[in-house]
């Protein structure tokens, strides 16, 4: 975090950014071109809000609006009015727009080799190929240059709240002493709940009639949701939660990786049913969509499968088309099958994977510490047996399996865990905090009709 005085040298900088600014805005609020021979200016852009030293244009807003929408569309959620989403696409902007400010001031940037990385994993993930994914890109009604940018400043983002939320939060041996013991105990352990949230926000400096306007406006929408509304559809309008253009959504989890007030709230509730409490950043409405029960995995005492592998990854590139990889790998593949060369020779001389120094050594993997597609390809393997070029979201693999065993999870591994999911929990939390201080401190006019 910043000390007072970065923060006071930060704030007087924007001020003069911003008077020149306010000057710049005020004679053009409107951006026009004029033809010739005396025709009616064609207007190109104009600003709609202001957020510190920098605009947000009708333009941008208009495309954020169609990348909403067709994100709506695809989930199957029931469109807001027009107006309610646009001002709900404005204030996502202006946070994003504070975030990418602040990350440039602080000198954090994002490479064109992390962008290119980042696309060709999303590609994979999709099952295609970038020239593919471009070609859908474009399809959508997206510049595949205005994707890459928007790819590199998700990136931003994410390594700004790392470096500002993610990096000072601590979990003690006492904290994760205190949680085994309770999930220990605990009656509901391993049931899983689906949980949706509309957040209606509160400054962290609010009057008690600003308060009491949030609570109303929290209460009119769970009137709505009993009288039939959907849930989703409301999220996307009012939510000032993350998750609000998936329809409020957090997805599966079990208690324990839900903020404890939630987890609080809705272990009693009946899927359907709704609740609502108060946090330190305003209001949450909560609805319980689901329940099921105990999954094997987290915090089971049961035995599990654990497997010692080591692996050869490649990684497509310009320079390496993904056929060019998969015929390298299966190259190195024969040289060791038909023993020629050892595995961890060739995983030192070729892996792109931090693990290349140990051979391609991953060491004893336990179910879900890899993504779907390498455990599914692992687990499918014999001691010793080297698989086929596998493909994941990371590159292209070689597997081979050491040894397998069946055994309780280690105490070692239960506190590794439970470190995990306390930090998950308190990240979550900490981040809300972090976003509304961040919000509240910069400024913001608006120059949209009807503001928010």
């Amino acid at each position: 975090m910043m000390n007072c005085e970065q923060e006071a040298a930060r704030w007087m900088l924007r001020a003069v950014r911003r008077a020149a600014l306010s000057v710049a805005v005020a004679v053009a609020g409107v951006l026009a071109v004029v033809p010739a021979q005396g025709a009616a200016p064609r207007l190109l852009d104009r600003v709609v809000a202001v957020v510190n030293d920098d605009v947000i244009t009708q333009g941008e807003l208009d495309y954020r609006m169609h990348l909403a929408e067709a994100q709506l569309a695809r989930q199957h959620i029931p469109m807001p009015p027009e107006d309610v989403l646009r001002k709900q696409v404005l204030e996502r902007m202006i946070l994003d727009r504070a975030q990418l400010q602040l990350a440039q001031e602080t000198g954090l940037r994002v490479d064109d080799a992390t962008v290119n990385a980042a696309i060709a994993r999303m590609a994979q993930q999709n099952g295609m190929t970038l020239a593919q994914m471009r070609t859908k890109v474009e399809a959508d009604g997206v510049p595949f240059d205005r994707f890459r940018e928007d790819m590199r400043n998700e990136i931003t983002i994410m390594r700004l709240r790392d470096r500002e939320v993610d990096t000072h939060i601590q979990v003690t041996e006492g904290e994760i002493d205190d949680y085994l013991a309770t999930q220990a105990k605990a009656a509901h352990r391993g049931e899983e709940y689906d949980v949706a949230q509309i957040l209606i926000g509160v400054p962290e400096v609010a009057s008690p009639a600003y308060v009491e306007r949030a609570r109303a406006q929290a209460e009119d929408l769970i009137s709505q949701i009993r009288g039939g509304a959907d849930f989703g559809r409301l999220a996307a309008g009012y939510s000032s939660a993350p998750e609000a253009l998936q329809g409020g959504d957090l997805g599966w989890r079990t208690l324990d990786r839900l903020p404890s007030l939630f987890a609080n709230a809705v272990r009693n509730l009946s899927p359907g049913e709704i609740a609502l409490v108060r946090s330190p950043v305003g209001f949450h409405i909560l609805k319980l969509v689901g329940k099921r029960g105990a999954a094997d995995g987290q915090f089971s005492d049961k035995p599990v499968m654990q497997i010692h592998a080591r692996h050869i990854l490649l990684r497509v590139t310009d320079a390496m088309p993904e056929e060019e990889v998969v015929r390298r790998l299966q190259d190195l593949r024969k040289r060791i099958v038909q023993g020629h060369e050892s595995f961890g020779e060739l995983a030192r001389l070729y892996s792109a994977d931090p693990s290349a120094t140990r051979g391609g050594d991953l060491g004893w993997l336990y179910p879900g510490d890899t993504v779907p597609a390498f455990e599914q390809a692992m687990d499918a393997l014999k001691v010793g047996e080297v698989s086929q070029p596998v493909k994941s979201p990371f590159g292209w693999h070689l597997i081979q399996v050491l040894a397998k065993r069946v055994e309780q999870p280690s105490i070692e591994r239960k506190r590794m865990e439970a470190r995990q999911v306390l930090r998950s929990r308190k990240s979550e939390e900490a981040t809300q905090e972090w976003l509304r201080q961040l919000r509240d401190r910069s400024y913001v006019e608006y120059r949209l009709g009807n503001n928010p």
